[in-house]
This record gives C-alpha cells, sequence and structure tokens, in this order.
C-alpha cells in the first residue's frame, strides 16, 4: 500500500472515530451525565470517595460514601461493593409488597426500606445481585464483563493497601481549619469594633437624658473632656490576621487552581509564563488524573460505547480497538490537534506560501481541521471528482467566452462579404 493510501486510510479511520465520539458525547450532554458527574467530582474533593451507577436506560447515578462500602485487593482492583437505598413502601408493586412481607403503614405513609445492591468479583466477571427485607429480589442476579461494569468506585487520591482513597480538602486540611478559625476571630472582632458605646464620666455636668434625647445641632451645657466614645484598639491585632488570612488564600487559590492564583498581577504578563504556572499545577494533579482515567473515564466510555453498540445506534468496535484516555493539558480536546495544524500552517506560509502551496495537501488539511473541531465534513468539503468536473466546466466557460468574439467576428465578415 502506498504511503498516499495509507494516510487516506488515516483520515477515514479518524473520520469514523470522530463521528463515534461526537456520538458519545451527545448522550454524556442530553442524558445528564455531565451534571452528575460535575457532582461526583465534588464528591471526590471532599469525601474522596463515590461510587456511580450508569443505568440501562440512560443517566448516571451518583451515590455518596454513607450510602455503600467497598472492598479492594492490593492492587487496587475492586472486589465487592455493597449499596445501600431507602425505598418508600408505596413505590413498590403490590407483587413486591407480597413477596417481601411489606405492609403499608397509612399512619406513617414515609416508612422506608433499604434495598441492598451487591456487586462482587466472580472470576473474569462481576455478579451482581439485590436484597429488600431481608430476602433475594427476584430477577435481580445478572453478571457482567470486567471491562464493562457499569458501578463505578471512584477514589480521588490511591492509598496502596486501602479499599477507600483520601481526598483533596484531607490534603489542605490544616489551612482550611485555619482560615476557618481566623475569619471567624476577624467578624468577632469586627463585631465588637462595630458597636457605639458613649462613655460618661460618673460626676459629669451632662446627664444621660440629656445625651440621649438631643437632637443634631442642639445646644447644651457639658464638657467635653466628661464624654468620650468606646474604641477597641485591635486595629493592629487585626491587620495581622488579616495579612495571614491573604496567605492562606493565597496557598489555597494555587490549590483550587484558581485563575487569579496563575496569572501574576502585572501589566505585561506573557503567555509563557502562564502556561509555565498551569503545567507546575498541572503536573501537581498527575497522580489524581491517572487514577480517575483509569477508574472513571475509561470505565465510563467503555460502558458507554458497549451500550451504544448494543442498541445498533454505533457499529461495534473490533477487539482490537481500545479507547485511550489523555489527561491534563493534553486532554483539553482536539482542539490541541487543531492549535498543532495552525501552528505548522503559519510556520509554512512564513517561510514560503509558494512552497506551502505546493507541499500541503489542503484536502488532508481540510478534514483534518474539522475533525479536530469535531465537524462532521461529510458533504462539506468537496472531492477531488467534484473539483475536476468544476474545472472543466470553468475552462470550457472560459473557452467560450474567448472562442466566441471570433466567431462573432467572422460571421459579421461573412455578412458583409455578402453583401458586397
Amino acid at each position: 500500500m502506498k504511503l498516499s493510501e495509507q494516510e487516506g486510510l488515516k483520515t477515514q479511520f479518524e473520520e469514523a472515530f470522530a463521528k463515534i465520539e461526537r456520538s458519545v458525547n451527545s448522550d454524556i450532554e442530553t442524558t445528564g451525565i455531565r451534571l452528575k458527574a460535575f457532582e461526583a467530582i465534588k464528591q471526590l474533593i471532599v469525601a474522596g470517595n463515590v461510587l456511580l451507577f450508569l443505568p440501562p436506560s440512560g443517566g448516571m447515578r451518583v451515590f455518596r460514601l454513607d450510602r455503600y462500602v467497598t472492598k479492594r485487593d492490593p492492587m487496587g482492583t475492586v472486589l465487592e461493593n455493597i449499596v445501600r437505598e431507602d425505598i418508600s413502601a408505596l413505590a413498590l408493586s403490590p407483587e413486591m409488597r407480597k413477596a417481601h412481607d411489606i405492609e403499608v403503614d397509612n399512619d406513617s405513609p414515609d416508612n422506608t426500606y433499604s434495598l441492598y445492591t451487591r456487586i462482587y468479583l466472580d472470576g473474569n466477571q462481576y455478579k451482581v445481585i439485590q436484597e429488600l427485607n431481608g430476602k433475594t429480589v427476584e430477577g435481580s442476579k445478572g453478571s457482567y464483563p470486567k471491562d464493562a461494569l457499569p458501578w463505578m468506585s471512584l477514589r480521588w487520591t490511591a492509598v496502596e493497601n486501602e479499599d477507600y482513597g483520601r481526598s483533596f480538602v484531607e490534603e489542605i486540611y490544616g489551612d482550611l481549619k485555619s482560615l476557618n478559625g481566623l475569619s471567624r476571630s476577624i467578624l468577632e472582632a469586627a463585631a465588637a469594633s462595630a458597636k457605639v458605646l458613649i462613655l460618661r464620666r460618673p460626676n459629669a455636668t451632662i446627664s444621660k437624658k440629656e445625651l440621649v434625647e438631643s437632637e443634631s445641632g442642639d445646644v447644651i451645657n457639658g464638657n467635653p473632656e466628661d464624654i468620650a466614645a468606646f474604641q477597641l484598639e485591635k486595629q493592629a491585632d487585626m491587620q495581622v490576621a488579616l495579612q495571614t488570612i491573604q496567605d492562606i488564600i493565597q496557598r489555597l487559590s494555587l490549590a483550587f487552581l484558581l485563575n487569579t492564583a496563575v496569572q501574576r498581577k502585572g501589566e505585561r504578563v506573557t503567555a509563557e509564563e502562564i502556561r509555565y504556572m498551569a503545567n507546575e499545577l498541572e503536573d501537581s494533579l498527575g497522580g489524581v488524573y491517572s487514577v480517575l482515567s483509569q477508574e472513571f473515564q475509561l470505565p465510563l466510555v467503555q460502558v458507554l460505547l458497549k451500550t451504544k453498540a448494543r442498541r445498533q445506534e454505533i457499529p461495534p468496535l473490533p477487539g482490537k480497538v481500545k479507547p485511550l484516555i489523555t489527561t491534563g493539558l493534553d486532554a483539553l480536546g482536539r482542539g490541541h490537534d487543531l492549535t498543532k495544524l495552525d501552528v505548522f500552517m503559519k510556520h509554512l506560509v512564513s517561510v514560503s506560501p509558494e512552497v506551502a502551496a505546493q507541499t500541503i495537501n489542503f484536502d488532508e488539511y481540510a478534514l483534518r481541521v474539522a475533525t479536530a473541531i469535531g465537524v462532521d465534513a461529510k458533504g462539506l468539503i468537496k472531492s477531488p471528482e467534484q473539483r475536476q468536473q468544476e474545472q472543466m466546466q470553468a475552462m470550457a466557460a472560459q473557452i467560450g467566452t474567448d472562442v466566441a468574439p471570433e466567431i462573432a467576428k467572422g460571421a459579421m465578415q461573412a455578412v458583409n462579404q455578402s453583401q458586397n
């Protein structure tokens, strides 16, 4: 196979994979998976652990740490998950109530029962079984392949030989606790400073009644030395606390990757400075990206691909084709591919536009740009046959334009000769 044919085949494969990618992204957007994933990430940041479930009907369910337990082997593989859900008796069918000895109490319509779901590893597959009120739920037994388990037990940071992970908040707990204590102290001091008290000398000539009842601008007898306003005089101490709060906030801003922490203050901040800081911060979270890519992103994509293939919405992928999850700054999307293409083209054009026009295959370039930005190029980019046909039509039209005056001139000469 020639190199040009290989490149063309590669472009066709990229187009096909881009269509599958757009289809999966559409499911993520329309079924609310992105919203639930955002909630799950918040649970990971605070609690360090969360359990997700992808129902066959679509969407995603999120279970907090107080709703499940998990067991892992020393390699981190999930051996067993047990999930507890509270189900109202009113939501159960009469057959389900009878099978599990559940009675509806009209005096307590909010009475709930615990539904337990067990997911455990058995050889090369995961098995699932449910139990309600001490009895196995009929039809709840099932199994999943290891690479298509819709139950995902996530961790923020993996810890060796531990069933649960550690949260991001746990790593910065000291700063958060200090910030909370200092903020409370500042708030209490500010409230005390805002309190207005008028101090009057006990033997002063002016009475308390005159002070209270006097209007602005009234003239009363009194000695200014007999009256004073209460002042806390803790400004210096509060400034120390405020400065400490600002230092803690700066550290937390860096930890949470806020833009204000990445970009320094100044009129001339170069893009290279921001890129360097962003790369440095991204490297500090490299372990988190690695864990989530293997325990969340990859299983999520695998389950969605198998679900859509089962529904015949996309063609099933060959066994040798595996999804590749990219993390970090490179995972911002195919926009990076577009940026690289633009930089490559600009460099060639800056050297010589004529050489760039002779060197670049613009059909291939247009297809790659469309793939990079996620646009379906089918019917949008002209095929070589269409362009060749248009060129032939344009040439024919040009020839007709050039020949028409000569034909008209010859006809006029023939008419003149016949008249003579």
